[in-house]
């Protein structure tokens, strides 16, 4: 009989679980995927029930479950920070607390309530959970490890080292000195939205340049080791509707309301805090690399989906190779408190390398074809051959196609079986997907997927990254060959991709490569602006309807407009 481990996180955002068999993931999803709220905090039952299917298991069947962290020395951190904060903070206090007392502190009950599920559950600390989703589906056998984001239950940056199924940890800052925290209200004072906006700010530092830097510099002050402290006057992030005082107003200028124009200085700001954010995060691994003396490094926490900055700490610090797991935010604390009760806690042996990131659902030839007679779309099929022929012609007539193939991807980047595939030698490429598909902020650059084998012709980048999760340079005779996917800095958030990680993407690139002699293609987020990845073939087909798209390829299935 196999080892079955659930492991949940919940109740903040990007709510997710992870069923763990015998110490390998058999699958892993986002409730966001199923309930199409982006960044869904509820308890993800649609999620454990995909996972518990996949598996082919009742909930009684379930030896462990495991919390990505500690609910009651949360909740002690809420309620002193509640009363510090007092009068400034009773709105908020009356709003939160409900959800406190009726789940957040009972999760056992609400595992038995909604899952029938009366076994043992183990809560352990959030970075804890983040350090463990990083190192134990890593291949490294002995690695520092790295963790940083907004707030755990006090920890806001953590540093440790793991060895085999073990990881110690050895010094952890605590709120409300968090970097993460300071980004994101940034970010919400340039007018976007917490926790969802914060890519869009690393998109928009590359079109300024860091004249803040001194000013931000004054509200946080920052030791060589990498810690910090934040000067709580340019702050409020208990005391009512907004995360940052009149006198960060007053040091910054007036804050952007959302959705208006975007002015220079908006653009200086997000560079600033970018480079404040990288320096950091240099300071605070070479400071880990000068603990451990390892060479090898795990990243994770909501921070280190920061490409640009994971590409920082590659070239600027002793370590030789970096690993970040796809899901590297909250949702990826499933993985790693079900990983941890295996591994660190029963001592079972690791057998397992997180490769790839297929761990959710995928559907049979005839769910998509019933998908797309019920929206009334006419289609026809392909063997694989002429599929990838013909879409590879597509994508060079400058169409856009809808890519939908196999196991949904763990994580907030489409890694090629939910995706939008484009033209990447086209410069007009970003204007056309905005205006049909995607309606993001011009700003914003689109993201290639090269052959891992010619990764290095085009991008400087000093290892693969088969999660979009490091941002290389595109070298300087390539950049106009590949205008699309070319930032205005220069830079592009690479996915390398190989064979064995998704065949039949290769496959396509290979076809386009065949006509053009350019072996990578522009790869998004197959989803509108505001909401989630698609995950089954209606929505899908969904998207299709809604937008401007060229083509939709549902496995073989293909649909034109």
């Amino acid at each position: 009989m196999s080892m079955n481990i659930l492991g949940i996180s919940c109740f903040y955002h990007d709510a997710a679980a992870c069923l763990l068999q015998d110490g390998k993931i058999t699958a892993a999803a986002s409730e966001e995927r199923f309930n199409r709220r982006k960044n869904s905090p509820l308890f993800p039952i649609n999620a454990v029930n995909f996972c518990l299917q996949r598996g082919g298991l009742t909930a009684g069947e379930i030896d462990y479950v495991g919390f990505y962290e500690q609910p009651y020395l949360k909740f002690y951190r809420v309620l002193l920070s509640h009363l510090r904060a007092y009068p400034f903070s009773f709105k908020n206090f009356l709003a939160t607390m409900p959800d406190w007392l009726r789940e957040r502190l009972t999760l056992p009950l609400l595992l038995k309530n909604e899952l029938g599920y009366e076994g043992e559950v183990f809560f352990i600390k959030h970075h804890l959970s983040h350090a463990a989703s990083a190192f134990l589906v890593s291949p490294f056998e002995e690695a520092a490890i790295l963790t940083a984001d907004g707030v755990g239950e006090w920890a806001t940056m953590a540093l440790g080292a793991g060895k085999a199924g073990q990881i110690r940890m050895i010094k952890e800052s605590h709120f409300p000195d968090s970097l993460g925290l300071f980004y994101t209200a940034i970010t919400t004072y340039l007018g976007f939205e917490a926790l969802n906006g914060e890519g869009k700010v690393m998109g928009l530092a590359g079109y300024g340049e860091p004249v803040y830097l001194e000013k931000l510099k004054e509200m946080v002050s920052v030791k060589p080791d990498g810690s910090l402290r934040l000067d709580q006057s340019f702050f409020g992030f208990n005391k009512g509707s907004r995360m940052y005082s009149g006198k960060l107003v007053r040091a910054l200028g007036k804050e952007r309301a959302p959705e208006s124009k975007i002015e220079q200085r908006h653009c200086d700001i997000a560079s600033s805090l970018q480079k404040f954010t990288e320096d950091v995060l240099i300071k605070a691994a070479n400071n880990l690399y000068r603990e451990t003396r390892l060479d090898k490094l795990c990243l994770a926490g909501g921070l280190f989906l920061n490409c640009l900055a994971n590409n920082k700490i590659l070239e600027h610090t002793p370590f030789k190779e970096i690993f970040v797991q796809p899901a590297a935010g909250d949702s990826g604390g499933a993985l790693g408190v079900a990983s941890y009760i295996y591994h660190s806690l029963l001592g079972k042996e690791r057998n397992y390398v997180m490769e790839d990131a297929c761990l959710g659902p995928d559907f049979s030839r005839t769910r998509i074809r019933r998908a797309l007679v019920n929206a009334g779309i006419n289609f026809r099929e392909m063997e694989d051959g002429d599929l990838f022929k013909y879409a590879a012609g597509l994508i060079l007539q400058d169409k856009i196609v809808g890519w939908f193939q196999g196991q949904m991807e763990f994580g907030p980047r489409a890694l090629g079986n939910r995706s939008l595939l484009a033209n990447p030698c086209n410069p007009g490429m970003k204007d056309i997907l905005n205006s049909k598909v995607k309606k993001r902020e011009p700003f914003r650059p689109y993201a290639p997927v090269v052959l891992e084998e010619r990764a290095d012709e085009f991008f400087r980048i000093k290892q693969p990254s088969p999660f979009m999760l490091i941002a290389g340079s595109v070298r300087e005779e390539k950049a106009a060959v590949i205008p699309a996917v070319t930032h205005v800095d220069k830079t592009a958030r690479v996915q390398t991709l190989s064979r064995k990680a998704n065949p039949r993407l290769w496959q396509l690139i290979k076809e386009f490569e065949q006509l053009t002699g350019i072996p990578l293609l522009i790869n998004t987020s197959f989803n509108l602006r505001g909401e989630p990845i698609v995950c089954t073939p209606e929505d899908a087909v969904s998207c299709f309807k809604r937008s401007r798209m060229d083509c939709l390829i549902l496995d073989n299935c293909i649909a034109e407009r």
